[in-house]
């Protein structure tokens, strides 16, 4: 018998450029390229960021539209295109909101801590969740401690998040210099995590759980996730090297590198269509 996961490639993020590796894509057509060989690599989903034409982050709907539009000619519905939230200090939460009602996208991620830093944030991030329940956009809400795992069921039992839509990554880490990751940084949201689907109660709908982590590790913390049953995004974003200590020449090598090591456990990557129909 054979297992499924989902496999997710984060192939640029915000921060890195050609500096860091001249095959991170920054412009729609790259982008649009990476995503075709990362699908042939076992990607179900591409977590999307694009850029300005200084290369720097972006949010504004213009770059979106127009990288959206390269990874779809490239690989029409066979990946997930999952939108990004991430503020990176520059965008606010009522930004970060505004983009995503602009684009309406099939799927986004979003920091809790981010969408919502203080009470005074609350009622319009609640509002959001609401709004991308009733859209059907899957939301993949982002949990970097056990504090935001903590705050996520709170907002569990509120019902501000309902049951079904949506599903949460573990964040394995910081985005800092030398960041290094070690699966066992997956227990302690595990834990929280079984504390907080407890605390529900049994009638409770428990959502799939995906992880990212950073450095040379970032396939071994996948596959511990993945055989804990949950699932895993891996790229550029996070890290440039490949088990081995190597660097990687690109990011479907990256993928290539965790379903190797996972295929002889028979586990195996799920489609897109597959995943949708778990985040639906």
């Amino acid at each position: 018998m054979t297992r499924a996961f989902a496999l997710a490639v984060a192939p640029n993020g915000a921060r890195r450029t050609h500096v860091d590796h001249r095959a991170l894509p920054m412009t729609p057509e790259a982008l649009g390229a990476c995503a075709k060989a990362c699908l042939d690599a076992g990607a179900a989903m591409i977590h999307l960021h694009v850029r300005k034409a200084d290369g720097t982050h972006s949010l504004e709907v213009p770059d979106y539209t127009a990288g959206i539009a390269a990874v779809q000619r490239a690989v029409g519905r066979e990946l997930v295109l999952q939108v990004t939230t991430e503020a990176v200090g520059i965008y606010s939460p009522a930004q970060q909101i505004a983009t995503v009602q602009a684009l309406h996208p099939e799927a986004i991620s979003v920091a809790l801590r981010e969408v919502s830093p203080d009470a005074a944030h609350a009622p319009a991030a609640e509002a959001f969740f609401s709004w991308l329940w009733q859209e059907h956009i899957a939301a993949q809400y982002i949990l970097y401690d056990t504090e935001d795992v903590a705050h996520y069921w709170r907002l569990r039992t509120s019902g501000a998040i309902r049951a079904g839509r949506h599903w949460v990554l573990f964040v394995l880490g910081r985005y800092s210099k030398g960041q290094l990751s070690s699966p066992s940084d997956l227990l302690p949201f595990l834990s929280a995590w079984q504390n907080g689907a407890q605390a529900l109660g049994e009638a409770a709908a428990v959502p799939p759980w995906a992880m990212c982590a950073f450095g040379p590790r970032e396939a071994e913390c996948a596959l511990a996730a993945v055989l804990q049953g949950g699932h895993a995004r891996i790229g550029f974003e996070n890290n440039l090297y490949l088990p081995d200590g190597s660097v990687s020449p690109d990011n479907a090598a990256s993928l290539a590198a965790l379903t190797a090591a996972a295929t002889p456990l028979s586990l195996v990557p799920m489609t897109a269509d597959a995943l949708r129909e778990l985040t639906r």
